[in-house]
């Protein structure tokens, strides 16, 4: 299977493209702070699972995915701060806190399925 027909990967991807719909609407103070932080994070984790898929050994694959799973975490703290500063509505920033905990789900998954197997 390729990696862009995992689940994993589609709905890191969404998050992606929110990330950048949302940080559009962020002051232009922030384009090389938070801006620019939440970008990198959200391309992060499509991007480790896609650089994993493309691993020959589990172990490896489990390497990026754990650093997708990192990427996530940064996210979400990096969501609180935004919220904090007032850059999103509590409904906009709800509708991204369950979009990364949907991808912290499934990736913490597909680590457990890696593991498991023998690859």
């Amino acid at each position: 299977m390729d990696y862009i027909e995992l689940e994993v990967w589609k709905q890191c991807s969404i998050l992606v493209n929110s990330v950048y719909e949302a940080t559009k609407q962020f002051p232009t103070v922030e384009v090389y702070g938070l801006t620019s932080q939440l970008r990198r994070c959200a391309v992060s984790m499509p991007s480790n699972i896609a650089e994993g898929c493309g691993r020959r050994t589990s172990k490896e694959t489990i390497q990026f995915l754990h650093v997708s799973r990192g990427s996530n975490y940064e996210m979400e703290t990096q969501l609180y701060l935004v919220l904090d500063q007032k850059y999103l509505v509590q409904t906009d920033f709800d509708s991204s806190k369950n979009q990364i905990i949907k991808c912290k789900k499934l990736i913490n998954g597909f680590i457990n399925y890696y593991k498991s197997s023998n690859r």
